[in-house]
């Protein structure tokens, strides 16, 4: 019988979009000056993106969770047509580089964002029915890694790294909660290490980022360097309680992406150690109280869709905010409910939406 949907768990979001919208508003200032934007333009297409997420989360909520798993392979299907098509040109959108985004009757879509859920759906969908059978190659390890090396064709060809290691360690969390034996998860994790390394030495942009964060004194302050010194000025210059609102000086000509990849820069020189602090508490009890929701899924499917799908959301934020701490290279992510970006917006609201139903079947 279905309950009504975690409460606590719809808190934590409303409060991390309304945190959210104030921190956007705040960074976008900078957008004033540097290409004449309106604030009012701005505001209203990051509240047409929640919005629009709002009405696409709750339809997901409606939606039972058994028809997502019926339906997951349709799914994964179109998400990766939708994600082929940035190579057909005239459709894709090429952005310094990148193969990343469509362009479909004047609207654009970052289709990546739809393939990382249709993966993390399908994949549950698959250990599900498998169930006893993980533990053997057939059924655990080689589909792992086959729906892997599917996704990096994909998203390495963009190229969109961030994305697979995020996606990759996603599934590799669901390999492992599936019940798959500890020497295939060993194996996997080498052969995702030496990838990686692979990756490293063959993308000069990876290289780049890996060795700007082993040995930041040896990279070009004005290149390499430059994002994560502007990101620790800025959140050093924050102390406890910041600047204030509108206030960041980084953000003006310093900060690359201040309402993007930088937002959480912004946010600590702006509202201070506090506000930071406040901001990562909230992801922090996004994915414990998410967690409980997949520990207490009605069954194998619900339990490893909620957990993929929360994963896929909390590892993105604390990816982001980790590389403007000099924790680990630099990354492209945005930050969960907080960046601008439409689809990423809409994508992650509508996973919200799925892991909403889950919780209404949840057991005591």
């Amino acid at each position: 019988m279905a309950r009504p949907v975690d409460r606590i768990f719809l808190g934590i979001v409303i409060a991390l979009l309304s945190g959210g919208f104030i921190v956007f508003l705040s960074a976008s200032l900078g957008l004033l000056l540097r290409e004449g934007a309106r604030l009012s333009s701005i505001a209203g297409s990051q509240l047409m993106g929640i919005g629009l997420g709002a009405a696409l989360g709750y339809g997901a909520s409606l939606v039972h969770y058994r028809a997502w798993r019926r339906f997951s392979p349709y799914l994964l299907l179109i998400a990766t047509a939708l994600t082929l098509l940035v190579f057909v040109p005239g459709v894709g959108v090429s952005h310094g580089g990148a193969y990343r985004w469509l362009d479909i009757a004047g609207f654009s879509f970052q289709p990546a964002e739809f393939l990382k859920i249709g993966f993390v759906l399908f994949f549950a969908a698959f250990l599900a029915s498998a169930r006893e059978k993980v533990q053997s190659l057939r059924y655990g390890l080689l589909p792992f890694l086959l729906l892997v090396a599917v996704a990096g064709a994909i998203l390495l060809l963009q190229p969109d790294t961030d994305s697979f290691v995020i996606l990759g360690f996603t599934l590799f969390v669901m390999l492992l909660v599936a019940g798959a034996p500890l020497r295939h998860l060993a194996l996997a994790a080498l052969i995702g290490s030496v990838l990686f390394a692979g990756l490293v030495f063959a993308k000069p942009y990876l290289k780049e980022r890996v060795m700007t964060y082993l040995n930041p004194e040896a990279a070009d302050s004005k290149g390499a360097r430059w994002q994560i010194d502007q990101s620790l000025i800025a959140i050093g210059s924050g102390g406890a309680t910041g600047r204030g609102f509108g206030q960041s000086v980084q953000k003006f000509s310093y900060l690359p992406e201040p309402v993007g990849d930088s937002i959480f820069a912004v946010a600590s020189e702006e509202f201070g150690f506090s506000g930071a602090i406040l901001l990562i508490a909230l992801f922090l009890a996004f994915l414990m109280r998410g967690l409980r929701i997949a520990t207490h899924a009605p069954d194998s499917f619900s339990g490893l869709a909620a957990l993929g799908t929360v994963i896929l959301l909390s590892l993105s934020a604390f990816v982001n905010i980790a590389s403007m701490l000099g924790l680990v290279p630099l990354s492209g992510l945005p930050l969960p409910f907080v960046s601008h970006g439409g689809t990423a917006m809409l994508i992650a609201l509508c996973e919200v939406g799925i892991v909403l139903n889950i919780s209404r079947y949840q057991k005591s």
